[in-house]
Formats: C-alpha cells, structure tokens, sequence
C-alpha cells in the first residue's frame, strides 16, 4: 500500500515526486514510455526560471529526477497499462505488477500529433518543433514554415512573425479548421506566405546542420517541389495520453482529464490530474511544474483528511 503513485515522469509529475517525498509520503513514480516527458525530445530550454544561459531539455528533466529521488521517491522505468479507479484502495498495473495506493497522481501530458515521416523525428530538436513559444527566439531572422491549417497553426504563424523573415504556412487541404478570425490575422499578416493543398514529404537536413529545407508535394497535381528554410513548426494538435483512463474518469470531449476550478481534484475523490494531460491551453513546463505542486499538496491534505 502507498500512499501517493505518480504516473508519468515529466516536469508536472516530477514536481508532483519532490513535493510529497519533501512531505513524507514516500511515493512511487512510474516513468511511463517517454521518461522525462516531452521536454526530452528539446535540446536549448531558455524559458525555464533559473537558468539565465538555458539547459538542455533532458539535462533538466534528469535533475529534477535526481532532485525527487533524493528526498525518497522510488522510480520505476515501467510505464501503466491498467489502472482501476472505481474502488479505493486505487490499482495500478505496471509490467507484471500491481500497486495499491490511497491516492493517485495522473501526469501522463500529451503528445503532439506529427506528419508520420521518418525525417521530422530524426531532426526533432535541430530545426523541426512542436512549440512556437518555447523555441521561435532561435529562429530570429530565419526563414520557417509552420505545417496546420486549425486555430493553433494560425497563432503560431502569427507569433513566429516576430522573429522569422518570413513564415510559409503549409496546409493539405484549401479549407481550414481555424476560425475566419484567425486565418485573417494570418492573411493580413506580410510575412505569412499561404501554400495550400501542399504536404511534406521529407525534412532536409541532419542533427549536425539542422533543417535545411523541406521536400513538398501538392495533393492535387502530385507536382513536387523543395523549399528551402531554417526550421519547422508541426502545428497539427496534440493527443492527450488518457487512453487508460477512458470510462473510468471524467474527460472532455478531446480526451484531456477535466479538473474543478483552481485545482488539481478530479471528479474521483484521491485522484488528481496535473500537467498537459489536463491542461490543451498553455502546455508549458513552467505551468506544468506548478499543477505538479498544487496536486501533491492537494495529495497530501487529501491524506491528512
């Protein structure tokens, strides 16, 4: 019996792992598939408090990991594949095993959606990004491309324009997702150039030179093309990692866990959902952290209850 099992290992459910180990709680963390979580896949974070010349991205997941396990949370390099909520003590299966746990802490994040090339997980961190507001500063006077057609590609078009020359957004369809706001602002917008109808089909370049260019295609002629650039951003949404969950907690209608207001609670009394996998608006590491800390406190007086 435990008293906290924290599943996931990012930055929401590592701060989770200091805050009840400092409290006593002796808790469990089970890494899950992606140990450290999307920050892993980053290479330069500048945006994290505390570090006026950046740290690598895996860097500063590996240190909040050693931080956890020197005020006692016992980590597991095994990921979840069942759980079992509806009665308490919560169950919780991992490999070939089960825990029970008065309280569970669910820091699963989300995943972005990629193209499925081979190309843009290779160059993953060396000019291909997932997050307009974590990495646009590096590609100050550059030439990008942004690849979506929903509300999200639209925003970050129009953010990247405060530091590329020039932001080509790439959409298969003529139709868009996003709002008539939003793809206006893009249109009035000088430095966004409109090429619809038009896929990638391979990232150019390697770890060593970064993203050099980018091999199109238009769906309707299958005339090829290339493009040459500095960087791209895969605007297509992201995929909360909730799968395990379904039917047993209370989502919304795109799978993220839903949380009562100024809270980490969810509709399951012991159970509280910190990080991306309940938060599709900001899905920062330093918004993560912060509900990481409000559900172990929460966690913790939950307990003392």
């Amino acid at each position: 019996m435990r008293n906290v099992v924290i599943i996931g290992s990012g930055p929401a459910g590592l701060t989770a792992a200091i805050y009840s180990a400092r409290a006593n709680l002796l808790p469990l963390m089970l890494e899950g598939k992606e140990p450290g979580g999307q920050l892993t896949l980053t290479t330069l974070v500048e945006n994290y408090p505390g570090f006026a010349d950046g740290i690598m991205g895996p860097q500063l997941m590996e240190d909040m990991r050693k931080q956890a396990q020197r005020f006692g949370t016992e980590v597991v390099s095994d990921f979840v594949h069942k759980v079992e909520l509806k009665q308490t003590p919560f169950r919780v299966h991992y490999g070939d095993k089960v825990v029970e746990s008065k309280t569970v802490i669910i820091s699963t994040g989300s995943s972005a959606k990629l193209i499925g090339i081979e190309s843009e997980v290779r160059l993953m961190g060396h000019g291909v990004s997932t997050c307009a507001t974590c990495d646009g500063f590096f590609f100050r006077g550059k030439k990008i491309a942004v690849v979506g057609g929903g509300d999200s590609a639209m925003e970050e078009a129009n953010f990247l324009t405060k530091f590329a020359t020039e932001v080509n957004l790439l959409h298969r369809s003529e139709t868009f997702r996003a709002s008539k706001i939003m793809v206006d602002r893009a249109r009035n917008n000088p430095k966004v150039k409109f090429h619809t109808n038009t896929v990638v089909d391979e990232v150019v370049g390697s770890p060593a030179t970064g993203v050099t260019g980018l091999k199109l295609r238009d769906v309707k002629t299958s005339k090829t093309s290339t493009m040459d650039l500095d960087g791209i951003f895969i605007a297509i949404g992201h995929n909360p990692n909730t799968e395990i969950f379904k039917g047993q907690i209370e989502m919304d209608e795109r799978g993220y866990i839903k949380t009562q207001d100024n809270s980490t609670r969810t509709n399951i009394p012991g159970v509280f959902a910190c990080g991306d996998v309940q938060d599709p608006v900001f899905r920062q590491a330093i918004t993560a952290a912060g509900s990481g800390c409000m559900s172990a406190l929460e966690a913790e007086r939950w307990l003392e209850h």
